[in-house]
């Protein structure tokens, strides 16, 4: 993998999102059907935050512990909304971005996925997933 290559080399071009208003039940489902760890929060057409599979995880089993959470989980999980949980002010990159740019992202902060954003529409995502698979289909040189 060439780290100075644009990150649209990598990225995932077919982005799940969902919305503020989304019920986080929704949230629960997609992550579940389509293996996945980081949705984008799209208002109007426009990114306004993200939410990952950790996100949802922590809200869920960040209440007390008791014999009634299964009962308890799907209660909130049919009505919390993703915008009480999403995480708001996120970074983002564009397409024609080095993979480099991406990694130094990840290198330095706690998250592992970005939305991708070329004038102000959302294109793709990329995560460290999609580093690690373009690493990992990688040829060796002999």
């Amino acid at each position: 993998m060439n780290i100075l290559a644009p990150i649209s080399t990598i990225m995932t071009t077919e982005v799940i999102t969902v919305t503020p208003k989304d019920k986080l039940q929704i949230v629960q489902d997609i992550f579940e059907e389509y293996r996945i760890h980081h949705l984008p929060v799209v208002d109007e057409g426009k990114v306004v935050g993200m939410l990952s599979n950790s996100d949802l995880m922590y809200f869920l089993k960040g209440k007390s512990y008791d014999k009634y959470e299964e009962h308890l989980n799907k209660v909130r999980l049919k009505n919390y909304t993703v915008e009480e949980i999403m995480t708001c002010g996120i970074a983002t990159l564009k397409s024609s971005d080095l993979i480099r740019t991406a990694l130094n992202i990840f290198k330095e902060n706690l998250f592992h996925a970005l939305p991708v954003i070329d004038d102000g529409k959302l294109v793709g995502i990329i995560s460290s997933q999609d580093i690690i698979i373009s690493l990992a289909n990688q040829k060796a040189i002999t």
